[in-house]
């Protein structure tokens, strides 16, 4: 490696340095300080005699007599189907006390999308165990599914809750009639956390014994922001690897996009840039694309990859650069609610913005049950009619309405208490999901069904929950 010393200009997370010879993007760099120490960067700007490196481990004690390498490749993932168990830094390091990495191969980690000609389109149902995912925002094999929340909102118990029960159901395929034999493993990648954070996250995984199926990557609040872009580059191409090379169904969890974002703003202001919508760069929709797009199935792979992102909303405002340019990119959101998180609703999701655009090609017959599709969509229409009422209620009182008018409130109350409140350490099947949800239509009275099959309601209607529920009303 060709060494220089002409370490120009020190700013922020980034140091400039004059060379005599062409430079590639994303090329790694070793910096060696003067006391000896050595860092890894990456090259972020490469113009002729100047080059820009963001500097992994932070720029303290990095001055103008530090020595720099250029190592004439860019930053590469050791993948091996032996991480599976294991805990990594942000940078693909092992933080878990265990043997060295063993790589069947290094892979680079700047990825490409998926060609739109290669793509499989998802259509296979992964079950979570959580109702409000599983019966109204169903996620399928290969999609991108964020979910939006807020600062101080349970957003990780959800991704605990998912990591630990997520699953690809044992069923045949509905093209071949084989069954489909491929293993499952989640990718959880965590940027920017606390390290209190970072414990429960860990602690969680081994109490479970999740953690024997999951590769972690952990990059802390107080490690260098630079790496925080690295992270979710490392996290994606193990999950290709495990994917598209060892036929798993990979999930990949990344939590939180907006420390990932704050991090290219940072680097941006460092670099000078010309800022875009509330100081964030302008090419940020693209970078997230990079990411966003690397999930999927590809034609004759066994394996898929499929991505939820999570990300706090600042202000809980989802015109927010970060979870508007986000739901642009992916397939539906997932929203958590802080209204119904004070009301102590486990897990505190609001299905009424939530969006899964690929539910109807991942439920139905042969695939989860014949009635699902009808079932969310009456559940949808009730509760969001049961919500308007309640705006109603608080101007003309409960007294002023209908009979049929306080039955909607009555399934709009039972259905966030029975069917959308759960507890994070609940794993209910489609099957129980749906069967809540006869009970909590069957309030209704059947005239009231009519985004219900006639066959489907002949066969679930509860009559004694219809009379049950006319009995109270008497009352």
């Amino acid at each position: 490696m060709k060494e220089y010393q002409t370490v120009t200009e020190i700013s922020g997370p980034l140091i400039y340095a004059e060379v005599d010879e062409p430079i590639g993007y994303d090329e790694i760099v070793e910096i060696e300080t003067p006391n000896g120490d050595i860092k890894r960067g990456q090259v972020l700007e490469s113009e002729d005699g100047i080059v820009a490196i963001q500097v992994f481990e932070g720029t303290s004690g990095i001055d103008t007599n530090a020595s720099v390498r250029f190592a004439g490749e860019t930053l590469k993932m050791k993948v091996t189907e032996d991480l599976l168990g294991r805990v990594l830094d942000g940078s693909g390091q092992p933080i878990d006390g265990g043997p060295e990495i063993l790589a069947d191969e290094r892979r680079e980690i700047v990825g490409a999308a998926i060609n739109p000609y290669a793509r499989e389109y998802p259509e296979e149902f992964i079950e979570t165990g959580v109702a409000a995912v599983d019966g109204m925002n169903t996620l399928v094999r290969g999609q991108k599914l964020p979910i939006f929340s807020g600062s101080g909102l349970p957003h990780n118990d959800l991704a605990l809750q998912i990591a630990r029960q997520a699953s690809v159901p044992e069923e045949e395929n509905a093209d071949d009639d084989t069954d489909d034999g491929s293993e499952f493993a989640v990718i959880f990648g965590a940027m920017g956390i606390t390290a209190e954070e970072a414990n429960e996250f860990m602690e969680d995984f081994e109490r479970t014994g999740a953690l024997e199926r999951s590769v972690v990557f952990m990059n802390l609040a107080d490690d260098p922001a630079v790496e925080r872009t690295v992270t979710p580059r490392m996290v994606l191409t193990t999950a290709e690897y495990l994917a598209f090379d060892k036929g798993y169904h990979v999930l990949v969890i990344l939590t939180d996009m907006t420390n990932y974002c704050e991090a290219l703003r940072e680097i941006g202001a460092a670099r000078e840039e010309v800022p875009g919508r509330r100081g964030y760069p302008g090419y940020m929709y693209t970078d997230l694309a990079t990411l966003y797009e690397r999930a999927g199935r590809i034609e004759g792979r066994e394996g898929s990859v499929t991505q939820i992102p999570i990300l706090t909303m600042p202000g809980d405002d989802d015109t927010h650069p970060i979870p508007d340019l986000t739901g642009y990119i992916t397939e539906g959101q997932i929203y958590v609610d802080r209204d119904l998180n004070s009301q102590g609703v486990q897990p505190p999701v609001n299905v009424l913005p939530s969006l899964s655009r690929l539910m109807d090609d991942g439920i139905g017959e042969g695939l989860t049950r014949e009635d699902h599709a009808d079932v969310s969509d009456q559940m949808y229409a009730a509760y969001a009619e049961g919500e308007d009422l309640r705006d109603l209620v608080n101007i003309v009182g409960r007294e002023a309405l209908s009979d049929r008018d306080n039955k909607y409130l009555d399934f709009a109350d039972r259905f966030e208490t029975e069917f959308i409140d759960q507890g994070f350490d609940i794993n209910r099947s489609v099957d129980e999901t749906l069967e809540i949800g006869w009970d909590l239509l069957s309030m209704l009275p059947k005239e009231e069904l009519n985004r219900i099959d006639e066959d489907l309601i002949e066969k679930y209607y509860r009559e004694e929950t219809a009379g049950e529920t006319a009995e109270v009303a008497v009352e």
